[in-house]
């Protein structure tokens, strides 16, 4: 059983109350509280151990000896406890509760004791209290504060760590003034920022206590005036003098029980006793373009701007674009409160934009802070000026070299680019660790290695300083060149998004590789060879512009001597890839991706031209040539049976898989999407060719599924294809599953399903500007107002979307959304128009070869044939048995009950009940059990009926 500290006898005092143990008392000037027996001694067993932590467990045992009880009894006899002695009222704080950990009884407490002992006097002959102004709101930080005064409280001695202007100091101040009750007013603060000697840190402690300066050797003088007083001691900015402050502050730590040490440093102080707190800059908004003023303003980062900005007169009304603007900011300042508060201080002469504008030209260093600001907080050219002055010779160097890194970069990568004559490497692996303790670099686990980063505004100062030189930078431009030709291959078989970061966190380093390379003083050949290594990552990762941009460049530096070879090959695949998703079926793109594969065959490249014919056969695909498509598609299986791997024939699969499943050849196309889908080496056709070919196999299966009479079944696989989609964050093939599982919603009729499945699509189209995949999903909007019976807004939603994507080159939904539009032009009564359209449609699927939808045109040639204002019967009768008969034909079950229901409805019309019941039951029971869309109720109703 754990037993308490004893506690002598006599009389306990803290604050208005006193304790009398043996009597079971307590008082508040001379008045009894109603104390229960527990909650006496829940007070009594935490009196004992001031200023110690009490486990949960260990007062548990104390107040209940012997007997095993519920946590929540505890918790009911503190809160009685706490609301008896009015804790939390009017500043009073008695008890702490360190979450996770137990109670701590904070209060100072006086004994008296029995005749002829000296009472203790804790706070005997200490000045007034001395501590700098708090600001008057602390943004962001009261985890930060909370958890330092918990830990100061329980340790006594903690030391804030961070790098300049993160805020240490504002920190420490803030914790002094919520502990000053806590501490009965001692608490006492020390800037040793303006001290150049190191000797004159215990001076400056002397002198704030009131105490004589002038021994040899004050430091036992200092001690014994410490040792039986209680107070809090405040020492800012210890990292230039820390070979003085360190083993001060340990001797005051060991021989003054009763004091508690708060400093501040840009590293730890490294002795017995201290505990380290890493302060890290404000929290900013993620760089998603999905941000919103509501959701911005959650981010102390922004909060800070916000208030230093309207603070120095500017007006600001946000809304979700200047948030943008400001969540750019922040981000670009890494949170750092010094540089935001300089930043915004500037927004009432040049505005949000130009502020912004001003940023991204260059970091302003010199930009002016407060006039009361110390020196070293007035720029931070100032404070960065501080920091890298304590720095040693060999620290500075290679905290100079370390600047030609953009973003986080690898021990790895700082091993083969920073070493020269000058520095070895056993001297940069001292360098970096002594970086990384005074906070000049910021490490980060990332995977099982980690990582390490220059804050941006570091960075900038370093290369204001002395800009590094061309031989380093070629050093990084070949280090990222052969890191990504050696990487690359590993991307297809990372499935989630967090898995692929660990590689996508170079990306930083690539551009700013690629930007000297092209630059006035670059290596053009190195540059060359690191876009056609870096494509694969950009198209990993759909940043189609970025990778179109780079693409243009290395293609117009190749050396007409270098034409044909594979870094041409690699780069001509990326931007006939780029052009189609952002420009559509574009000249240009079917060129790039016609050379690409040619240089593939000239070189005997199987590998490569397997790839290549992917991508055409795509390209051919939403041309709306899907014949072309297919031809493709029966040459990529040749290839792949030629280089026999697993994962080339399932490519291989897919891509004929789904050229089957749009030619209407269902039975064909499920042995092939299946195999695609659930055969072997199928997890390796993944997004590093652009294209999730596994998942684009998966969405086009569920489709078939769906067409095949299984509902069901199909929305589970698009659920579970969108899902995995979502997980590997590639927009690309996330558009691609959101618009194939849009279509199963619109053929359920599950209307609400599919405008939430296509605002996903468009907002993910948007972000990469996939302007042909924004038609298209204006398009489906239109389809789905013809729909839902707003046939003349869908009408002419259609229309423009058609007209947007034929000058894109974009086809391959044209039948779906002409089907779509005879629909809408029946509901509003323009039957002629309607019949014009639907022989156009048929025409031109007859022609590009997506007979997937021939029933579906046959059925509403059909309708329009029997809603004429002469409706002919006869004709509409056989486009329906031809529309079934196709169907029964192919194995397209669910189009076979469409055209079931119109042809029974049409029976019945002309009085052959009989015949309609018959027909329509037995295309009903070819469902599978538990099967639910719209076009099975609109079955079963008719049958009830008949």
């Amino acid at each position: 059983m754990t037993e308490p500290a004893s506690i002598a006898t006599g009389t306990l005092s803290f604050g208005p109350f006193t304790v009398m143990p043996h009597e079971r008392l307590v008082t508040r000037d001379g008045v009894a509280l109603p104390l229960g027996a527990k909650a006496f001694d829940t007070l009594i067993a935490l009196m004992s151990r001031p200023n110690a932590v009490v486990s949960k467990w260990d007062l548990m045992a104390l107040v209940w000896p012997g007997i095993t009880v519920d946590e929540a009894n505890l918790r009911f006899h503190v809160a009685a406890l706490r609301k008896a002695l009015g804790d939390g009222k009017d500043g009073a704080r008695y008890i702490t509760t360190l979450s996770g950990r137990g109670y701590c009884f904070v209060a100072p407490i006086v004994k008296t004791e029995s005749p002829g002992e000296p009472r203790a006097t804790p706070y005997r002959d200490l000045p007034p209290v001395k501590l700098p102004n708090r600001l008057l709101r602390m943004v962001g930080r009261e985890e930060a504060i909370s958890a330092i005064s918990d830990k100061l409280i329980a340790s006594r001695f903690v030391t804030i760590a961070g790098p300049g202007g993160v805020g240490k100091t504002a920190v420490a101040v803030a914790i002094a003034h919520d502990l000053l009750e806590t501490f009965c007013n001692a608490a006492h603060f020390v800037d040793l920022a303006a001290l150049s000697d190191p000797d004159l840190v215990i001076t400056s402690i002397l002198l704030m206590l009131g105490l004589p300066a002038q021994t040899d050797d004050p430091l036992p003088a200092l001690l014994a005036h410490l040792r039986d007083k209680r107070m809090l001691l405040i020492l800012d900015n210890c990292e230039h003098v820390i070979g003085a402050a360190a083993p001060l502050a340990a001797e005051i730590f060991h021989g003054a029980p009763h004091i508690h040490i708060l400093a501040t440093s840009r590293e730890a102080l490294r002795v017995e006793g201290e505990q380290v707190y890493r302060l890290a800059p404000l929290a900013v908004p993620p760089g998603d373009t999905g941000m919103t003023a509501a959701s911005a303003q959650t981010y102390p980062a922004l909060q800070l701007f916000l208030e230093r900005a309207t603070a120095g007169g500017a007006q600001i009304v946000l809304d979700d674009a200047n948030a943008a603007i400001i969540a750019n900011i922040c981000r670009k300042l890494d949170g750092m409160a010094l540089a935001i508060e300089l930043a915004a201080g500037r927004v009432e002469a040049y505005g949000l934009e130009q502020t912004a504008a001003l940023l991204d030209e260059r970091l302003n260093l010199v930009w002016q802070g407060q006039r009361t600001a110390p020196p070293r907080q007035k720029t931070l050219h100032a404070t960065l000026d501080w920091s890298y002055s304590l720095l040693s010779d060999t620290e500075r160097l290679v905290l100079r070299r370390l600047a030609v890194f953009a973003g986080h970069f690898t021990i790895d990568a700082a091993l083969e680019v920073v070493p020269d004559d000058r520095v070895d490497r056993s001297r940069l692996f001292d360098a970096i660790d002594g970086l990384v303790a005074k906070s000049m670099v910021a490490p980060r686990p990332m995977g099982a290695m980690m990582r390490y980063r220059l804050l941006d505004t570091t960075r900038a100062y370093l290369l204001e300083i002395d800009p590094f030189d061309a031989a380093l930078a070629a050093r990084h431009a070949t280090y990222y060149r052969h890191w990504l030709e050696q990487a690359g291959t590993t991307w297809a078989t990372l499935p989630s998004a967090d898995e692929r970061a660990v590689h996508f966190s170079a990306l930083h380093n690539v551009r700013a590789a690629l930007d000297w390379c092209f630059g006035a003083n670059g290596d053009i050949g190195v540059g060359i060879a690191l876009a056609a290594a870096a494509a694969p990552i950009f198209l990993a990762m759909s940043l189609l512009i970025e990778c179109r941009r780079w693409s243009d460049r290395a293609l117009l530096a190749i050396d007409p001597s270098s034409r044909g070879s594979a870094e041409e090959m690699h780069i001509q695949a990326a931007l006939g890839l780029t052009l189609m998703f952002t420009r559509g079926g574009s000249e240009a793109a079917r060129a790039a991706l016609r050379r690409a594969l040619a240089i593939a065959e000239a070189r005997g490249d199987t590998p490569n031209q397997l790839q290549l014919l992917g991508r055409m056969h795509i390209f051919h695909e939403r041309m709306g040539q899907f014949d072309a498509a297919l031809g493709y598609a029966q040459r990529s299986l040749v290839v792949a049976q030629t280089l026999g791997d697993a994962a080339s024939i399932a490519l291989a699969h897919s891509l004929l898989g789904v050229s089957l499943h749009l030619a209407g050849e269902h039975r064909e196309a499920m042995a092939m999407l299946e195999a695609a889908w659930r055969g072997p080496g199928t997890e390796r056709i993944s997004t590093v060719h652009g294209f999730d070919h596994r998942n684009r196999a998966g969405i086009s299966l569920a489709r078939e599924l769906w067409l095949q009479g299984r509902p069901a079944d199909a929305q589970r696989l698009a659920r579970q294809t969108i899902d995995e989609a979502a997980q590997m964050d590639h927009p690309i093939t996330l558009c691609i599953a959101l618009i194939w599982a849009v279509s199963i919603d619109l053929w359920s009729g599950d209307l609400d399903g599919a405008e939430t499945n296509i605002d996903r699509f468009i907002a993910h189209a948007n972000s990469r500007s996939m302007g042909p995949y924004l038609a298209v999903g204006r398009g489906v909007k239109g389809e789905i107002a013809i729909q839902r019976g707003n046939a003349t807004d869908g009408i002419e939603t259609i229309r423009a979307c058609l007209r947007e994507l034929h000058d894109a080159g974009y086809e391959l939904l044209t039948t779906t959304f002409n089907i779509a539009l005879v629909q809408g032009l029946l509901a509003i009564g323009q039957v002629e128009q309607g019949a014009s359209l639907i022989d156009d449609a048929i025409r031109l699927v007859e022609q590009s070869g997506d007979h997937l939808y021939m029933p579906e045109l046959l059925r509403m040639k059909g309708r329009v044939l029997s809603h004429q204002p002469l409706p002919r019967i006869e004709e509409a009768e056989a486009c329906l048995m031809q529309a079934l008969e196709l169907s029964r034909t192919k194995g397209a079950k669910a189009w076979e009950l469409r055209a079931a229901i119109d042809l029974a409805q049409l029976l019945v019309v002309r009085c052959r009940h009989q015949e309609a019941r018959l027909l329509l039951q037995s295309t009903r029971d070819g469902f599978a059990a538990g099967s639910e869309t719209e076009d099975i109720r609109n079955a079963d109703a008719l049958l009830t009926t008949l």
